[in-house]
């Protein structure tokens, strides 16, 4: 695998986001992956010293990481590694290439479950809006995309569900811890006060 066989990686990948993904996904759609999650995981990897090809396979499985939803929001993480084993060989990848790239894919499945530092960034980048200053827009995006999957909540029951969530919640890179906690303890207050206001 060299970066050619990368660059066609995440082509298969990104156009199967943009043509495949439902309109319904208003939180996983293509901009989560190509705007949040891929920048994300990049800026972490940089920050800890990760370059060459193990950057290229945590980029490959930050691509791949939500491609699942293009068959079933139900398991996706199980789906994404399945089409990234399946995709993955034409494109130059050898097994071991795979095999990380499909176990990051897997340790972004909740609760996290990260067992190197290359999968820890993967989940930092995956929940990296929890520590950003769009968190609450992009909470929104995600209650409304559950609503269109069947999955209603009256606002006190979301914002609690939301509050124990992010409360519970540890960056494992101590780069993420950095980069978002402090805003990260910005958004929990926010949803504390919108909590108080649905009581």
């Amino acid at each position: 695998m060299n970066s050619q066989n990368f660059q066609d990686a995440i082509g298969y990948a990104q156009q199967r986001l943009q043509q495949e993904l439902s309109p319904m996904l208003v939180y996983h759609g293509i901009a989560h992956t190509r705007d949040e999650v891929v920048p994300a995981a990049e800026r972490l990897a940089g920050m800890e010293g990760i370059t060459g090809k193990p950057l290229l396979l945590l980029l490959t499985a930050a691509w791949f990481h939500d491609l699942g939803y293009v068959e079933n929001a139900v398991h996706h993480e199980l789906i994404s590694a399945r089409m990234a084993l399946e995709a993955l060989p034409s494109f130059g990848y050898s097994q071991a290439d795979m095999e990380v790239v499909r176990w990051a894919i897997l340790a972004t499945a909740l609760p996290q479950s990260p067992s190197n530092l290359l999968e820890q960034i993967l989940t930092d980048a995956d929940l990296d809006v929890l520590g950003k200053t769009d968190f609450m827009k992009r909470n929104d995006d995600l209650r409304r995309e559950l609503g269109f999957l069947g999955k209603e909540f009256t606002d006190e029951q979301w914002y609690h569900q939301q509050l124990k969530f992010i409360e519970g919640h540890q960056y494992f890179t101590a780069s993420a811890h950095a980069l978002r906690d402090a805003q990260k303890s910005i958004n929990i207050n926010e949803l504390k006060k919108v909590l108080q206001g649905t009581a």
